[in-house]
């Protein structure tokens, strides 16, 4: 945990990953520390039930951001965290997935080192690992994929610049996080860039979750099936020759074929 001067008059900020959904991967610290918090600050994608496990008295507050629908601003949010610390509050920063992937955490605690509050990270387990596990899909496989490579689909001006020429080589997997708005895009850009219209690509709804749905389809034709099935976000897009295991190792009920239909 940080230290600093003030730590004996503070409270302390827990920076939490509550998963990718379902309540059942929530670890253990997370758990104890939701249970302990005097207030939780949480986003919109958090674990299903994991303020039920906050004390009655807990003060719980909305953060939640969504694409262009920031309930409150980040800047604002790191001072809100700043003060109920310096109120000598424990407070949980509760986030979906892993604070450190795509979550903000970093920008969150440098405002904490700033203004000398006390922290603890508490890793999660990312949308990527859960989402792919729970539809089939595996990250890596000695005959598809000996690389993966994490991508947001939405930057912070809004813009969807990314490096793809790294991203659209043969033999990796990709996963877009945020990348809904911007599939006919990404899909673009990456048969732009060297990968087959054909390569296999596929899109995850609500992954680990009894409302998980799962589509896959190819660079070509994912976003036309994606816009006939109604999907939204929250959503993952996987890329990669690995999307072909998905139906014979399908597991969970919402990996099944034709769960993406509406």
């Amino acid at each position: 945990m940080s230290q600093s001067p003030s730590s004996a008059t503070c409270g302390t900020v827990y920076i939490v990953g509550s998963g990718p959904g379902n309540l059942d991967l929530l670890t253990l610290r997370a758990a104890r520390l939701i249970g302990e918090a005097d207030a939780i600050v949480y986003d919109h994608l958090i674990a299903e039930g994991a303020l039920e496990l906050a004390r009655p008295d807990a003060e719980k507050i909305y953060a939640g951001k969504e694409s262009s629908n920031h309930s409150v601003p980040q800047a604002d949010l790191n001072r809100m965290l700043v003060r109920l610390a310096r109120s000598g509050k424990t407070v949980v920063r509760l986030k979906g997935g892993d604070p450190f992937v795509f979550g903000r955490g970093g920008e969150e605690i440098e405002a904490l080192v700033d203004s000398g509050i006390p922290f603890e990270v508490v890793p999660g387990v990312t949308a990527a690992a859960g989402c792919a596990a729970y539809a089939g899909i595996p990250l890596t496989h000695r005959d598809h994929a000996q690389a993966v490579a994490f991508a947001t689909g939405h930057l912070k001006d809004g813009t969807i610049n990314l490096d793809w020429q790294s991203l659209a080589r043969p033999r990796q997997t990709v996963v877009f996080y945020m990348g809904v708005g911007g599939l006919a895009e990404i899909c673009r850009e990456m048969m732009a860039h060297g990968l087959p219209a054909d390569h296999p690509a596929a899109i995850v709804q609500n992954g680990t979750t009894r409302r998980q749905r799962v589509l896959t389809a190819d660079l070509a034709t994912l976003p036309a099936k994606v816009a006939a099935a109604g999907i939204k976000s929250p959503a993952l897009i996987i890329v990669g020759t690995v999307v072909r295991l998905q139906s014979t190792l399908a597991w969970f009920p919402g990996a099944k074929a034709g769960s993406a239909e509406p």
